[in-house]
């Protein structure tokens, strides 16, 4: 009886997809909220840049579908393709953030040059740097685990590859994405097992350069004298983080109404990208913002979760880049969330899944994807696994 159950299993298995209903669930609110949130945050914008108040949720729309389509081809893909392929997607993504910083290549906006215009299409680089960094991390841990547990030299061997893709990122400039991507790398080694005085002794160093950064620059020097104190200049250097505050204190607890904010009425700037999470404060007060923030925890939770269950199977890539995604999706969430409540500096990051945006849209479906795929094989490797392996268990 016990064979003919484990047949039973393992043809259900093969014939079905073992998906994460959880993640699933999940991503989906998030998308789902975001873009109700972002279309009350862009309708007077549009109307006033086009005439047309749905101009950014038509767009939003056409990112989410592009973005679902994207995921749906990588969920095909198996992760052993991504571990082979790695370091030349890494050196793709290089060729790419040079290019950015080629006169007529590289889109100016903002004052960033941060989009790469191929054909009348803009590609946001940095999003796919961050992806990229994370598979070629993943696959590095694998190749030099025991080098990363034993030696500094296995901790700082890769991190000068990310340092020269920080390097370029820099000249954008996009320090928010940068510190982000040195971030996840330094995390991802922390969990594969790096000494803690290595690891602490790396980020200390790392600490001290990017003060050093911010010191050499008056733009961002700027941005954390107006983080400590916006007060002192609210319609100045301050000014973003100051009508931030007032968005978040005018929701109180319950908010003032879905679409009856005041302050994305031309007040707070990027409303509808970077201070997304400000709107949701004052139009869904505190549980709004708490159940974003709930949302995200469940994300993290999840990836773990999944790369976990890759790890014990001893799919190490595969764990590496669930738990990779994990960190991305939860650091860069608590750093917009905390540029909004004005405990970090102004950084440039997204809300992910949420803000507009068709490349960090597109780029963070294919990272859900990634784990679905994670999950769908250490599922199913823990079904067959019995029949091949004699004895292990689900």
């Amino acid at each position: 009886m016990e064979s003919v159950r484990l047949f039973e299993a393992q043809k259900s298995a093969g014939s079905r997809l073992c998906l994460d209903k959880t993640l699933m669930f999940v991503s989906v609110a998030i998308v789902v909220l975001g873009f109700v949130m972002m279309t009350s945050a862009s309708l007077h914008l549009g109307e006033k840049i086009a005439g047309d108040p749905f101009y950014y949720p038509l767009r939003q729309l056409i990112h989410i579908s592009l973005g679902v389509a994207a995921a749906v081809a990588i969920f095909c893909i198996p992760t052993v393709f991504w571990e082979k392929t790695g370091q030349w997607l890494f050196i793709a993504g290089l060729v790419l953030l040079v290019l950015i910083l080629v006169p007529g290549l590289g889109a100016k906006v903002n004052g960033s040059i941060r989009w790469l215009a191929i054909g009348g299409v803009r590609l946001q680089v940095a999003e796919v740097i961050k992806l990229i960094s994370l598979i070629y991390m993943a696959g590095y841990l694998v190749r030099h685990n025991n080098t990363v547990q034993t030696s500094v030299k296995g901790m700082i061997r890769p991190l000068f590859l990310m340092a020269f893709a920080c390097g370029l990122l820099l000249q954008q400039p996009d320090f928010g994405s940068a510190a982000v991507i040195v971030a996840c790398a330094l995390l991802l080694m922390f969990l594969a097992g790096a000494r803690l005085w290595q690891f602490g002794l790396l980020g200390l160093f790392l600490a001290l350069t990017a003060m050093l950064l911010i010191a050499l620059s008056p733009y961002r020097m700027l941005r954390i004298t107006a983080f400590l104190n916006p007060w002192e200049d609210p319609l100045g250097s301050g000014y973003q983080l100051t009508q931030s505050l007032i968005a978040l204190g005018s929701g109180e607890w319950s908010g003032v109404g879905l679409g009856s904010g005041v302050q994305k009425l031309f007040y707070l700037p990027e409303g509808h990208t970077d201070f997304l999470f400000a709107v949701i404060g004052e139009e869904l007060g505190f549980i709004g913002a708490i159940t974003v923030i709930a949302l995200f925890g469940v994300f993290v939770w999840r990836a773990f979760c999944v790369g976990l269950k890759a790890e014990k199977i001893g799919r190490q890539f595969s764990a590496f880049l669930a738990y990779g995604i994990g960190v991305w999706f939860g650091l860069q969430a608590f750093i917009n969330v905390g540029v909004n409540m004005g405990v970090l500096p102004t950084k440039g990051l997204t809300l992910p899944l949420m803000s507009y945006g068709g490349s960090s849209m597109i780029v963070m479906c294919v990272a859900v994807a990634l784990l679905l795929r994670v999950h769908h094989e250490a599922a199913k490797a823990q079904i067959d696994g019995p029949n091949r392996e004699g004895g292990l268990q689900a």
